[in-house]
């Protein structure tokens, strides 16, 4: 059973941007719409992890750990401190022609992947999260968390595909002005690694 204090305040969660709607909307603009779902899906598929960990309880051990915290978390800094590298270095962001340029999904999905797998506060935030949504006397707790993962995904994925959507329109006025290109590849790369501090200095 879904709650509608479940559905607000897993919406809520996921319209809140965080690195993985940055992510999506970047790609949106430098790839195209297309490219822009690879990223929302990739970025869905990276919770995953943290969901399991949490249902099967493992996100306690992260919790207590500081160690697994910490590596966990400088992983995901250094990661961030990649992407911001490698957007400031691309010259050949914002292709005019989004049907000639060649989407990789793959490679696509993986880096937006990784850029949730890396951040270990998230299985600290669904550990606080999804028990709150499963009655106390519960059957089966786990399915029910399972079923509460399933659709928070589902939301996730939705909402991000629309933020890439939203971005895509805006897409043919960035092409068609170099100076903005310039800034918005600058701008991405600066938050990339702002995030990138900001997650290496955080605490739990």
């Amino acid at each position: 059973m879904i709650s509608i204090e479940f559905l607000i305040t897993s919406l809520i969660v996921v319209l809140i941007p965080g690195t993985g709607v940055l992510f999506t909307i970047s790609t949106a603009l430098v790839q195209g719409r297309k490219a822009s779902v690879y990223a929302a899906l990739g970025c869905t598929l990276g919770i995953v992890p943290h969901l399991i960990a949490t249902v099967f309880g493992l996100a306690a051990i992260m919790h207590t750990s500081a160690v697994a915290f910490s590596m966990l978390k400088y992983a995901g800094a250094l990661y961030l401190f990649y992407l911001a590298v490698m957007t400031w270095r691309d010259n050949s962001m914002f292709a005019v022609d989004e049907n000639s340029v060649k989407i990789d999904a793959l490679p696509l999905v993986m880096k937006a992947f990784l850029l949730n797998i890396l951040n270990p506060k998230l299985t600290i935030f669904f550990l606080a999260f999804l028990p709150q949504f499963v009655p106390h006397d519960s059957v089966q707790p786990i399915v029910q968390m399972l079923f509460l993962s399933g659709v928070f995904m589902a939301m996730t994925l939705i909402v991000f595909i629309f933020y890439g959507f939203l971005a895509h329109l805006f897409r043919k006025a960035v092409i068609e002005s170099p100076r903005i290109q310039a800034r918005l590849k600058k701008s991405f790369s600066a938050v990339f690694a702002g995030l990138s501090v900001q997650l290496a200095l955080s605490n739990r």
